[in-house]
């Protein structure tokens, strides 16, 4: 069973809704990585957790909305080491990364209007553009 992720002050994922799996990492790696299950890959239910509020779910459903699987699972698999250990710890630590990551509020965004000057430049600029494409015009002889 793996131990509690703590995301922020507030929010901590109880390591009883992860589940952890090891399996042979891919590639070269000679007797050690023919034998070792050393790849780890972390499953995570956003659906079905309850460390976290509606809110926070919805926020979390908008940010990892390319990560999740159909029944709303969060996937980070990690085979970067060659201890189980390290990548264990390294994909919990991406885990939390992501989660925290997609936890923070969007900035709202503030209504602007363009200045009475920068509108003055755009208009000005307009003419002047028309001007020289009027310049460009066939001269009847």
């Amino acid at each position: 069973m793996a131990d509690d992720i703590i995301i922020t002050n507030t929010v901590t994922i109880p390591g009883s809704e992860l589940t952890i799996t090891a399996s042979r990492s891919s590639g070269p790696g000679g007797q050690h990585a023919n034998k070792a299950d050393t790849r780890i890959q972390v499953r995570w239910n956003l659906e079905a957790s309850e460390a976290l509020t509606e809110v926070q779910k919805n926020r979390l459903r908008r940010a990892l909305r390319t990560r999740l699987t159909d029944e709303g699972d969060v996937l980070i698999a990690c085979e970067t080491h060659r201890s189980q250990k390290r990548n264990r710890d390294e994909a919990l630590q991406r885990l939390a990364a992501i989660v925290r990551e997609g936890l923070v509020p969007p900035k709202p965004r503030r209504k602007t209007k363009p200045s009475r000057a920068s509108k003055e430049r755009r208009l000005a600029e307009k003419r002047k553009r028309a001007q020289v494409k009027k310049g460009r015009q066939g001269q009847e002889d």
